[in-house]
């Protein structure tokens, strides 16, 4: 199982996630959406973003991105971009013009936002199963999908919490998304994130 930080804003952070020896896959920034508390500006995000990634992939996640943010974006270190609120063919363009992976989020609150994945299959690299919260954590079912023959790799998100028995969530996704869950007082934890990532390694390990 694969796991994700994202909301990460300020460089002791990065730097204590990058050079952990059991460092998510993917840590993820808050790119256009003012209205999270986790959002960087855009000048501090590019010094942010000049820490070494090492074994990391950096995600700049994106509300309905126009072509402006995109423009300013576009030579940024990121790997991916997980977009909200687009429709298939936008994101078609957007993969196309600027040659990034794409994750593709769909904000769930019953079976017929999850069906909504097949629209997007030709131009998506990962399916985001996340909550309709976007700037709060909110929960969903996450077993909705759980007999769900998917063809590309599942991440879930949705006030995950550190505590919660992690590897129930292996039996539904591929990689799990957390942000909330390793923050205390609203700020990043650096020991809850040593928690999540041990825990995640863990589950690995027993394999």
């Amino acid at each position: 199982m694969k796991s994700k930080i994202c909301g990460v804003k300020d460089s002791n952070t990065l730097k204590y996630i990058t050079n952990h020896p059991n460092s998510p896959h993917f840590v993820g920034f808050i790119v256009n959406y003012p209205k999270s508390k986790r959002y960087i500006e855009l000048n501090k995000l590019e010094e942010l973003l000049k820490i070494n990634k090492k074994k990391t992939k950096y995600v700049a996640v994106l509300v309905k991105p126009d072509q402006k943010i995109l423009d300013k974006i576009k030579e940024f270190p990121f790997d991916y971009f997980q977009i909200y609120d687009c429709t298939p063919n936008e994101i078609k363009k957007i993969r196309e013009k600027y040659n990034k992976k794409i994750i593709t989020a769909f904000t769930i609150r019953n079976f017929d936002d999850v069906k909504k994945y097949r629209r997007y299959k030709d131009v998506t690299d990962i399916y985001l199963f996340d909550s309709k919260g976007y700037e709060k954590s909110e929960s969903f079912d996450h077993s909705i999908i759980k007999d769900m023959n998917f063809d590309k790799e599942v991440m879930l998100a949705g006030n995950i919490q550190i505590y919660d028995e992690l590897a129930n969530f292996k039996k539904i996704a591929d990689i799990v998304d957390i942000s909330g869950g390793v923050e205390t007082s609203g700020l990043k934890d650096i020991s809850k994130i040593e928690i999540f990532l041990n825990k995640i390694k863990k589950i690995n390990n027993e394999d």
